[in-house]
């Protein structure tokens, strides 16, 4: 399949989909013309890479994701459901700080408003 209809069948533009096989998360074959060749199943995998991406997860840790996601359940190890635990962490550590930060900024508002505004007092 040519990147076009990968790009087509996903969803996700051949931007993409070229910056991504550059990462290695995805793979393809060149035709002796020198066009990518994409296997089907690359479909899948394109799409579950765009809702990793989605939750907030860097290329590095899709790259250690993938094969878990593909291997069958019998061989699966712990790792993906370690690392999607670490992910849920960091990212409930970065909203508790960014709650923090809205609260200094709302404060700040309310501590500097001119009267007669929304912050303000009324006179």
């Amino acid at each position: 399949m040519r990147i076009g209809e990968l790009a087509e069948a996903s969803g996700v533009s051949p931007r993409s989909l070229r910056y991504y096989e550059g990462l290695g998360l995805i793979r393809s074959e060149r035709t002796a013309g020198g066009w990518r060749d994409f296997d089907p199943e690359m479909i899948e995998r394109v799409v579950m890479i765009q809702h990793l991406f989605a939750a907030g997860l860097a290329s590095s840790t899709i790259d250690e994701l993938l094969p878990c996601l593909e291997a069958p359940l019998e061989e699966r190890n712990g790792v993906m459901e370690q690392l999607l635990a670490q992910e849920a962490e960091r990212i409930a550590c970065k909203q508790r700080e960014l709650d923090r930060e809205l609260e200094v900024l709302q404060a700040l508002r309310r501590d500097i408003a001119l009267p007669g505004t929304a912050f303000g007092p009324s006179r």
